[in-house]
């Protein structure tokens, strides 16, 4: 059982959009080269940079080839109406109409939540989707989950990304508490590779398929990007778990699968 973790494409449509366009097809293609191939593909949120229709439109072309079955979320710079647009009804949503929902792989269960709101960028999932995501998580108690959303639920260390994190956290930990099979929060919003203990389980914060946040640990210096090298990170079933591996893209010499 494998679950690649891809974050943060921020596709775009202005002169800009050929750099995050071609690094997330790099990624999609270095996700293909690995034997085993992995069972589905996650990509957590910040989809596109501002969520316009044709970065979504752009989104599918990338992704409406790629012969494993991947799951999308929405983040802070995303629309989730504008993304329901381009991918309501098909796969890449579970087949159906909302930002939120499930999918039932054969040894696994793909949860996504939508932590997007309207009125700045961190994150919020509400009572509706935490009870429906109870319900979800007690349906198939035998298999393991990966509940997928874009803002980390605690805090990672970095204070400009810790004050726009999901705000109903805590609330999200109580339900995860009551089940014991969530193997992961998958998360992104952060743009590094991060791990962190909740509620029973490890959030793993997968780096951007684009740009690499700077590791900033102080309040009173600057956040920004780094040229570092793009990645994702990759979940796989072991004897004792699961286990979590960072794959370099960028400046590796890894190889890349066509599709």
């Amino acid at each position: 059982m494998l679950i690649a973790h891809l974050s943060d494409p921020h596709l775009r449509t202005d002169a800009l959009a050929a750099e995050p366009a071609a690094l997330l097809r790099l990624a999609l293609g270095r996700v293909l080269a690995l034997d085993p191939r992995p069972d589905c593909v996650v990509i957590t949120g910040d989809l596109a940079e501002y969520g316009h229709v044709d970065a979504y439109a752009q989104l599918r072309e990338v992704v409406g080839r790629f012969p494993l079955p991947v799951h999308l979320t929405t983040g802070n710079h995303d629309d989730p109406e504008a993304m329901l647009e381009v991918f309501a009804g098909t796969s890449f949503v579970g087949g159906g109409r909302s930002a939120h929902y499930a999918v039932d792989h054969p040894g696994f269960t793909v949860v996504a939540l939508d932590s997007w709101r309207a009125d700045g960028p961190a994150g919020l999932v509400g009572e509706e989707q935490l009870s429906w995501l109870d319900d979800v998580l007690g349906q198939r108690p035998e298999v393991p989950a990966f509940v997928c959303l874009h803002h980390p639920p605690v805090a990672v260390g970095i204070p400009l990304l810790d004050g726009m994190r999901l705000e109903d956290g805590p609330a999200l930990g109580e339900v995860l508490g009551r089940h014991g099979n969530v193997a992961r929060v998958l998360a992104g919003h952060v743009h590094r590779a991060i791990s962190v203990p909740f509620a029973g389980t490890v959030v793993t914060v997968a780096p951007s398929t684009y740009r690499q946040t700077s590791l900033t640990l102080r309040a009173d210096q600057q956040t920004g990007y780094l040229a570092e090298p793009t990645g994702f990170l990759l979940h796989v079933a072991t004897e004792s778990g699961f286990a979590t591996h960072t794959v370099a893209v960028s400046a590796a010499g890894g190889l890349i699968g066509a599709f």
